[in-house]
């Protein structure tokens, strides 16, 4: 199977949509010999902050020497990004080949009469044969959505990670914070320690699952905090205090408040793992964390005007958003290109992100779900509010109205950023 036959394969697969549940991945897995259960893993959901995080333990435990998996989603241009080992992408041919690999084992499923697994179940099932045959130690696994039905909620990790808890996918996770909560609390495993920054009526019911599992629970504020100290040479400077744990001081790569709260998990992570093995250093958490990577997080694109790439496409995280170019650029006006899709919660991003003095182009994500940029556009109270044709015209659009000194924000959904990333850093 080529790369460019897998991609048929896998726009076959697209089809059949989301369809929560565990019978398919459960059976796939058995067929496939339970690769999942040849390695470690730390299982990672939350509704914001739950990519970062994700890197930001992979590369702590890869700097620590230990050969370690990482598996996120959605990818922002290719599927192989969605699979690293050691922080390096596999290759297209090695992502083909996986996935050759599993779809024979689809087939049998199917000669036996069983249902059609999804998409992201045949990926995420290529990927514990990809990291169990490429002898990971350690594999750090994103959840897709929500973690109770996930099909990723097939492994039983050292750590379960719930990064925040607000409302999204409510039409798939319940309408409520309970509701989203109980599915995100769902990856908790018996005897699995858990690390949140959730809060309030989230955290209650994070705890209240955990006492039941008899799961000890590592929680923001109580057992772990982090602290800004300031910014230098384009990086912030954090401390992270986790108690008994340890205390880290550390230059932190990746910008914005919110990483200050992501990477707080990510430590509190490592220094647990770290009681075990000691290969985890506080040296080796300080050189991971001044060196990480994710791109489209408040990426910051040097230039004129200065450009950032954001993949906030909620309201708590649209938020974040504007307080982070309101610490990062203060008193700077921006010009934001934005595209949000349909089925999320349109009017709350506007609503958090877009100010009266704000200019907006408006664009459309590539997805059969992204809302028109005319239906954006008659969302927003703005200055200036103007649709643009396609992705890279908007983007455009939006320097020559921010002019050279100027910040444009391209944001709104992941669905937008991956291709907006490849338009500007070809220019």
């Amino acid at each position: 199977m080529t790369y460019e036959q897998t991609l048929a394969y896998l726009e076959n697969l697209s089809k059949f949509g989301i369809n929560l549940g565990m019978a398919r991945i459960e059976r796939l897995l058995e067929l496939m010999q339970q690769p999942q259960r040849r390695f470690k893993t730390i299982h990672v959901t939350g509704t914001n902050g739950k990519g970062s995080t994700t890197a930001m333990v992979s590369a702590i435990l890869t700097a620590s020497g230990i050969k370690t998996g990482m598996y996120t989603s959605p990818h922002l241009v290719d599927y192989p990004e969605r699979m690293l080992i050691n922080g390096q992408e596999i290759t297209k041919e090695e992502f083909a080949q996986a996935i050759h690999y599993t779809s024979r084992f689809v087939e049998q499923m199917l000669a036996a009469g069983f249902e059609q697994p999804t998409e992201f179940e045949v990926i995420t099932a290529a990927a514990f044969y990809y990291f169990a045959a490429m002898g990971v130690e350690y594999a750090v696994i994103e959840v897709g959505l929500g973690g109770l039905l996930d099909s990723t909620n097939v492994v039983v990790p050292e750590l379960a990670v719930i990064t925040n808890v607000t409302l999204e996918h409510t039409d798939r996770c319940g309408s409520t914070i309970a509701e989203i909560a109980r599915h995100k609390a769902g990856i908790i495993k018996d005897n699995v320690p858990v690390v949140t920054a959730a809060r309030g009526e989230a955290l209650a019911l994070i705890r209240q699952t955990a006492a039941g599992k008899n799961a000890a629970v590592y929680s923001k504020d109580r057992d772990f905090t982090g602290r800004f100290k300031g910014l230098a040479n384009g990086k912030q400077q954090v401390c992270i205090d986790a108690g008994e744990l340890g205390r880290i001081e550390t230059d932190l790569n990746l910008i914005g408040c919110h990483q200050l709260e992501n990477s707080a998990v990510a430590v509190t992570v490592a220094l647990i793992l770290g009681t075990k093995d000691k290969r985890i250093t506080a040296g080796t958490i300080q050189q991971a964390l001044a060196t990480v990577c994710w791109p489209g997080r408040f990426e910051i694109i040097a230039g004129e005007p200065v450009i950032v790439i954001d993949g906030a496409h909620n309201p708590d995280g649209a938020r974040v958003l504007r307080q982070n170019l309101d610490q990062v650029f203060p008193g700077r006006e921006v010009t934001f290109a934005l595209g949000i899709l349909r089925d999320k919660d349109v009017t709350g991003i506007i609503r958090e992100l877009i100010r009266p003095v704000d200019t907006v182009v408006t664009v459309q994500p590539l997805s059969y779900r992204a809302a028109t940029p005319e239906e954006i556009a008659r969302e927003i109270e703005a200055r200036h509010v103007e649709a643009a044709a396609a992705i890279g015209s908007g983007i455009e659009r939006a320097k020559y109205l921010a002019g050279s000194q100027g910040v444009v924000c391209v944001a709104g959904s992941l669905y937008l950023i991956g291709e907006a990333r490849q338009i500007i850093l070809k220019k």
